[in-house]
Formats: structure tokens, sequence, C-alpha cells
């Protein structure tokens, strides 16, 4: 495993050794151990999500302001632009987005610490994704911020019009969400 910075630094790549040959390809999807030695970041996996989108679907930006999610995002069919947002008052990189390309073929993971709103599009014809969370879903606590906010300024990777979820479509402008203090 490999693990290549971001430019927020609490945000990483996580690059999977992997072995193919003509039979096709075998690689360890996660490791605790392995996790923690090569990141230093101790995370209690609790729930595993799985979810399936049509292209130009843009899900986000999503968070919890209590109980806030962790996620290590992996694309086992097609391709996204995966995307975290900052949201820590505290933090020099709060209001700083990164993104990045995550695809079946590349198999690389995201891993997105608490304190991160996140939001995907997907670029392919379809995408499923997978991520482990290190807290449990709780509807009451989930929060949504306009996707396309424009003090956030996210280039989506899309040139087509996003397709959104009516909770999407109505979400706060950054400057108006809950952060973390």
């Amino acid at each position: 495993m490999k693990i290549i910075p971001t430019e927020i630094p609490d945000v990483a790549i996580i690059e999977p050794r992997v072995f193919q040959d003509d039979r096709g390809f075998f690689f360890e999807a996660f490791n605790h151990q392995g996790f923690t030695e090569k990141t230093g970041i101790n995370a209690h996996f609790v729930q595993d999500n799985h979810s399936y989108s049509k292209q130009n679907v843009l899900r986000g930006l999503h968070y919890q302001i209590q109980q806030p999610q962790g996620k290590l995002v992996r694309v086992i069919v097609g391709t996204i632009f995966d995307v975290a947002v900052d949201i820590r008052k505290n933090s020099p990189s709060f209001g700083k987005w990164v993104g990045y390309e995550l695809s079946a073929d590349n198999k690389h993971q995201f891993w997105i610490p608490p304190g991160f709103a996140h939001g995907f599009i997907v670029l392919s014809e379809i995408a499923e994704v997978l991520y482990k969370t290190t807290d449990y879903y709780a509807p009451q606590y989930e929060r949504c911020i306009l996707w396309n906010d424009p003090d956030l300024a996210i280039n989506w990777q899309s040139i087509a019009p996003p397709i959104l979820s009516a909770k999407d479509a109505i979400g706060k402008p950054f400057k108006m969400a809950e952060v973390f203090s």
C-alpha cells in the first residue's frame, strides 16, 4: 500500500498493491494494521455503504454535525470525481477542497477524515461506490452544503448538468453551513 498525500494534509489517497496477470487481479482492499502503520490513523470502521449511481449523478456535499464520519471511499465499477471539503473552523485549510478521480481501474481509495463534507459526481455511464465509515449514519445530524457554492468553487470535472436529489439541490451555502469548531 502506498499513501499519496493531497493538498490538504489530513486527506490521503491510498494506492493498493495490485497483483495482476492474465487470470485477473487480486489486492487487499483494507488491512487495519497496514492502514494504521502507513497513515498514522487508527480508524475504527463501523459501517460499510454501497451506492449505485448513473452518469452525472452528484451526491453531496454531505456531513454529520454530530457523530462525524471519517470515510474510506473506493469505486468497484466505473469512475467518479470524489471531493472532500474541510469544514473544521480552526483548520489552516478551512473552506478548501481537494478532489480526486477514483475508478475501478485505478483501484485507489480516498481517506476523508471526520470534519469534512464529502461529495462525488459520476463520470462514467454508471458507478458503484463502496465506503467505510468511522461512525454510524445519523440522519438527524446530517447536513448538506450546496454542491455549486461560489465560495468553494469546486471544479466537478463534468460539463453536463448534474443530476441531484431534492435534498442536495437545496443544500446550504458554505457561509451559512454549520461547521466544526
